[in-house]
C-alpha cells in the first residue's frame, strides 16, 4: 500500500461524510417546508355562517365569531363537534384532526346550515 492511496482513502471518507451530512441537511429542511397549521375565520352574522362551507387540512383551526346580537351553535350533524352556546360577541375554536366532511347546524336556528371539510 503506497502513501497516496492511504490518503485517497481518507479523501474519499471525508467526501463521503460531507455528502451525508448536506444529505441529511436537505431531508431536515424538508421537513420543515411541510404545511403548518392554519387558523381560519368562520363569521356568525345575519342568521347565516360566512364561508357557509370552508376547506381546511387536518390540524388546522377553526375559529366561530359570533356577530349577531343573540346565541347561537356549531353542532355536526355527527355530533363530532358542538360548539354548545355561543354568545353574542364571543367565539368558539375547534381543531380538525380527523379528515372528512362534517356539515353542521345551529341547534337554535336550524336552517343554518355550514360545511367543514377536513383534507
Amino acid at each position: 500500500m503506497s502513501a497516496s492511496s492511504g490518503c485517497g482513502g481518507w479523501r474519499r471518507q471525508w467526501i463521503a461524510s460531507v455528502l451525508l451530512y448536506c444529505a441529511c441537511a436537505g431531508m431536515a429542511l424538508g421537513a420543515d417546508m411541510g404545511v403548518h397549521p392554519v387558523t381560519h375565520v368562520i363569521t356568525i352574522e345575519g342568521m347565516k355562517y360566512s364561508p357557509e362551507v370552508i376547506e381546511v387540512n387536518a390540524g388546522d383551526t377553526i375559529v366561530w365569531t359570533n356577530k349577531d346580537a343573540f346565541p347561537h351553535t356549531v353542532t355536526a350533524e355527527n355530533h363530532r363537534f358542538d360548539s354548545k352556546e355561543i354568545g353574542s360577541g364571543r367565539s368558539w375554536k375547534f381543531k380538525a384532526s380527523v379528515r372528512g366532511v362534517f356539515p353542521y347546524i345551529c341547534s337554535f336556528h336550524p336552517t343554518m346550515r355550514g360545511k367543514l371539510v377536513v383534507k
